[in-house]
C-alpha cells in the first residue's frame, strides 16, 4: 500500500498530476482542492495517496491533506460512490462546507455535484452524518498560481471540468460566464466550480 510520496511535481493537468520520486514517475488523481494548493512544477511535494485496486485497473489518489483523504475515503464507501464522483465532491466544495451541508441534511445543495443525485444526497446524509464532525476544522486558505501561462486557460479549464463529471454544454456555459482576462486554468476552475454550486 503507497500511502504517502515525497517527489518532485513533474506536471499538473487537472485531475492529472506526475509527480518524481527517486527516478520513478507517479501518475496520481487529484481533487482541484489539492491542484490549487500544489506548488509550481519543478519544486517538492509531498502528497498524501489512496491506492486503489479493482478487477482490472489500479489507481492512485493524491491529497495534501489529511481530512481531504479521510473524505475521499469515507464517500468510496457509500454505496453508488465511486472515485470520480468522490473527485468531484472535493473538486466543487471544501471539507468544512461538505459537512456542514451533510449535518444539515441538504440534500437539494449536494445534488448539484457531478453524479450526485437525490437518492445518493440522502444516502450521503445517512451514512456519513457521523462520520464528518470535525472535518476540515484546521483549512488553509486556498492559494497557489499554476506554473507559467498555459497556451489556452479556458480550454485546459474546459478539460479538466469535463473530467470532474460536467456535462460539455455545460462547462462552455460556466467558462463563458467566468473567465476574465488573465485568469489561469486554476482560477477559472475554482469560479467555475463555485458557479456551478450556486456560490
Amino acid at each position: 500500500m503507497i500511502g504517502r510520496l515525497r517527489g518532485t511535481l513533474v506536471s499538473k493537468q487537472p485531475p492529472w498530476l506526475l509527480v518524481e520520486v527517486g527516478g520513478v514517475g507517479y501518475e496520481l488523481e487529484a481533487p482541484m482542492s489539492t491542484i490549487y494548493d500544489l506548488p509550481q512544477t519543478g519544486k517538492e511535494v509531498t502528497l498524501l495517496t489512496h491506492y486503489a485496486v479493482k478487477e482490472d485497473s489500479v489507481a492512485l489518489y493524491g491529497f495534501l491533506r489529511e481530512d481531504e483523504r479521510t473524505l475521499f475515503r469515507n464517500l468510496l464507501k457509500v454505496s453508488g460512490i465511486g472515485a470520480k464522483i468522490s473527485l468531484a465532491v472535493l473538486s466543487g466544495v471544501s471539507t468544512a462546507d461538505f459537512a456542514r451541508l451533510v449535518q444539515a441534511g441538504d440534500v437539494v445543495a449536494l445534488t448539484k455535484i457531478p453524479g450526485i443525485g437525490k437518492k445518493t444526497a440522502e444516502r450521503i446524509v445517512v451514512e456519513l452524518r457521523d462520520r464528518v464532525e470535525g472535518l476540515g476544522a484546521m483549512l488553509p486558505g486556498l492559494s497557489g498560481k499554476a506554473s507559467g501561462a498555459p497556451l489556452d486557460p479556458a480550454g485546459e479549464a474546459t478539460v479538466a471540468l469535463q473530467q470532474l463529471g460536467y456535462k460539455p454544454a455545460e462547462v462552455t456555459r460556466l467558462v463563458q460566464k467566468v473567465a476574465a482576462e488573465g485568469d489561469d486554468a486554476e482560477a477559472i476552475i475554482r469560479k467555475a466550480l463555485r458557479a456551478a454550486l450556486g456560490h
